[in-house]
């Protein structure tokens, strides 16, 4: 009888010893990645520079959060932002940077909207700090948001921006090049709200982002208010930075990709690789707009004689370390 006591008892201690080998072999072929937490970040620009990569964007409302990463996936928020607002002109409503190393200069530039006025900051590093010299938005007697610096080949700066005129909509101007001055009197509308699809929720053209490929501009933008699930991108081309801009006939070619809504509010980059890729933001989830996700997908064109900017294909999602 002992000796059945004890064999039961040895089989019920190698069972949950295997109960229990079982388990932590299950947890430790859990995914990493599972309980990530996902970058947060709306609005988002990123910056390849000495071979990191910074991402910028709208969360803070004290200023212009930084966060870096090796690889595009994970990503490190700085403890400090870029930009305070004790830094900077107006002290709400920071939005949309676009971060730029003018080598000439040995400065980064950060472009931004600040209780909506658009302006213009510099720093020696692109963790910041960002300061203005001279506190005061680029335009000071009008509202303006989202502008976006573009140099081209001849060293020309233009920035494209948007004014509040019949809805929101993209304009250009030329900058001196200091790359802090608007030339005002250059000023030229780019896009404005013509399609079905621009008017969802709003009148809504904005974020707009200039490449050139093969001698051809294209501007990106995105269109509806950002609350809409069908907030998306589009783009259109021209043969000078001032336009006149005509928007590809089939637009929007990004629009509710893999089961994300409100996608948008995008910027084109180029990887340690040399591809083209674009950042963009969506509603936290279909449910809920905020806080809205950063993620990265990639950009090509197509070979006709026109070549066709296709966005899409591969999408990233962005989480913390």
């Amino acid at each position: 009888m002992r000796i059945f006591k004890n064999t039961i008892l040895i089989l019920v201690s190698l069972l949950i010893t295997s109960c229990n080998d079982k388990s932590s072999t299950t947890q430790k072929e859990e995914p990493d990645n599972t309980l990530k937490q996902p970058v947060a970040l709306a609005d988002p620009f990123i910056m390849l520079y000495d071979n990191t990569y910074y991402a910028y964007g709208t969360n803070d409302e004290n200023g212009i959060l930084v966060y870096t990463s090796d690889d595009l996936i994970s990503w490190e928020k700085q403890a400090t932002l870029a930009l305070h607002k004790n830094n900077s002109w107006g002290d709400r409503w920071f939005w949309a940077p676009e971060v730029y190393y003018i080598p000439q200069n040995k400065k980064f530039y950060m472009y931004y909207s600040v209780d909506e006025h658009i302006s213009v900051a510099t720093s020696d590093s692109p963790t910041g700090p960002f300061r203005q010299d001279i506190q005061k938005p680029i335009i000071e007697d009008e509202k303006c948001i989202d502008n976006s610096l573009f140099i081209d080949d001849d060293g020309k700066a233009y920035l494209s921006f948007v004014r509040f005129t019949d809805g929101n909509n993209i304009w250009i101007a030329e900058m001196e090049s200091d790359l802090k001055t608007m030339k005002k009197e250059t000023m030229k509308p780019c896009i404005h709200v013509t399609e079905a699809w621009e008017n969802d929720l709003g009148r809504v053209t904005e974020g707009s982002f200039i490449v050139k490929h093969k001698g051809i501009y294209y501007m990106i933008y995105s269109a509806n208010d950002y609350q809409s699930q069908n907030y998306g991108v589009g783009y259109a081309t021209a043969s000078s930075p001032m336009g006149p801009w005509t928007k590809y006939d089939k637009n929007p070619i990004f629009q509710k990709p893999d089961d994300l809504v409100g996608v948008g509010h995008s910027a084109i980059f180029k990887d340690k690789g040399g591809k083209l890729r674009m950042v963009f933001h969506a509603h936290h989830d279909k449910n809920n707009i905020h806080p809205r996700l950063m993620y990265i997908t990639d950009v090509s064109f197509s070979d006709d004689e026109k070549p066709i900017m296709k966005i899409g294909g591969n999408i990233v999602a962005t989480h913390l370390k």
